[in-house]
């Protein structure tokens, strides 16, 4: 994990461990969003041998339904929480889910991006937004 500060514990509510853990949960959003693009093809028809020996198609088919929803409810309770955690500020909101979704991404790095605010308005939008993430998970 690269030098993120935790929340101030006092003001927030939420322990350095509740921080990380929040945190780390965020960077998995790219990952999720790629498996469960590439997933939608996994599911193909039984070949003969394993109709034949009972293997049946029916459990990786639902184990597979399973997964994406599982996925999916993940990157929704990043995004509705990213949008939550905006309020009125609904431009914010494709910066701050890019901010918390990727490693090493500074107010900089969206300053150079067209970020429509300044950064103390901004880090007051990101500490809300993992505060409603360790709530949430």
């Amino acid at each position: 994990m690269p030098d993120v500060r935790p929340l101030n514990t006092a003001k927030y509510g939420i322990s350095k461990y509740a921080f990380r853990t929040a945190y780390a949960y965020c960077l998995q959003y790219n990952e999720w969003k790629e498996e469960l693009e590439q997933e939608r093809s996994l599911v193909s028809s039984p070949q003969f041998s394993e109709a034949a020996a009972g293997g049946g198609c029916g459990d990786r088919t639902a184990a597979l339904a399973i997964r994406r929803a599982d996925l999916e409810s993940k990157l929704v309770r990043i995004e509705t929480t990213a949008r939550e955690a905006v309020g009125v500020h609904d431009s914010i909101y494709p910066y701050l889910l890019e901010y918390v979704t990727t490693e090493g991404a500074t107010f900089a790095f969206l300053k150079r991006k067209g970020i429509p605010c300044e950064r103390t308005l901004f880090y007051e939008i990101r500490r809300r937004f993992y505060w409603l993430m360790s709530k949430k998970i």
